[in-house]
């Protein structure tokens, strides 16, 4: 299967594409009931992995070997991989590349910041020389074969934003994303830059960027929308509280009622990445 295709497809459809951020192999089993793409965060990597924020410490082999057990879990989901600034030198970003295009990922995130990096929707972010970047973005896409490339500028200043947009947009990356975009307005006028380049939209809660639904988002030009904490704070908030809960109640564990999640409940929901029951599952059952 050409997974880069098949994502890139979806993306020139007439509908917008929703990918949404895992976090491990637990949180990808339940996104994969409701949606059809994923996203695989680095904020949500970083957490999960490292216990540790999202300014730089993936090791590259260790996102290639959770994207190598998502494929396997999940073998019809769209997988955009974020690989930061492609682990900062252009001839590891390229060597990532090929690795992840050929374990069956669907697309790459290649940023534009330097050293240290830092969370797309945060103060901070420094960025590299355009022309250091689009070196790196050449290399990059001259590497893959079918693998989707999504060019990310981080650039804050809005001349700057404007300016790489419309540079970014020039080469044969297949989508762009300035992330930490901060209002619709802005929105607008990277469309207005970008011509016919298909253009990504980056949700966080708490984040810089404005609320927006799916129906929004197309109607502003947006061909992606991926949301890349919501399975992590989901998590984090649900975790907090049950440990709450459980330390008021004396270390009782509440009862298990209809709805609930106990352990038949959580099998079942792990049985179905079992490799057997693949040929059971359909795609078209859960794009949305």
């Amino acid at each position: 299967m050409q997974y880069g295709s098949a994502l890139r497809n979806d993306i020139r459809s007439e509908s917008i594409t929703p990918l949404i951020g895992v976090f491990d192999m637990f949180s990808a089993s339940l996104a994969a009931q409701h949606y059809g793409g994923m996203f695989i965060s680095g904020f949500g990597f970083a957490a999960s992995y490292y216990g540790l924020p999202d300014i730089g410490f993936i090791a590259w082999p260790d996102m290639v070997n959770f994207v190598q057990r998502l494929r396997l879990a999940f073998p019809e989901q769209h997988l955009l991989v974020d690989i930061d600034d492609g682990y900062v030198d252009p001839e590891v970003a390229c060597h990532v590349v090929e690795h992840l295009e050929r374990i069956g990922a669907s697309g790459v995130i290649l940023e534009d910041q330097k050293r240290p990096r830092r969370c797309g929707h945060v103060d901070g972010k420094q960025i590299l020389p355009l022309e250091e970047y689009l070196e790196k973005l050449n290399l990059v896409l001259e590497t893959r074969k079918d693998l989707l490339v999504v060019a990310r500028t981080d650039a804050t200043e809005e001349s700057e934003i404007l300016r790489r947009a419309e540079a970014l947009a020039a080469t044969d990356a297949d989508v762009l994303l300035v992330d930490g975009v901060r209002s619709v307005d802005w929105i607008r006028k990277v469309r207005g830059v970008i011509g016919d380049k298909p253009l990504l939209f980056n949700q966080i809660a708490g984040g810089k960027s404005p609320r927006l639904s799916l129906t929004e988002l197309e109607d502003l030009g947006v061909n992606v929308a991926i949301y890349s904490t919501p399975c992590l704070f989901a998590a984090q908030t649900a975790i907090d509280n049950a440990l709450l809960e459980l330390r008021a109640n004396d270390g009782r564990l509440p009862e298990v009622k209809e709805g609930d999640v106990g352990v038949a409940a959580s099998i079942a929901l792990m049985e179905r990445n079992i490799s057997r029951h693949h040929k059971n599952k359909s795609l078209d059952a859960v794009r949305v």
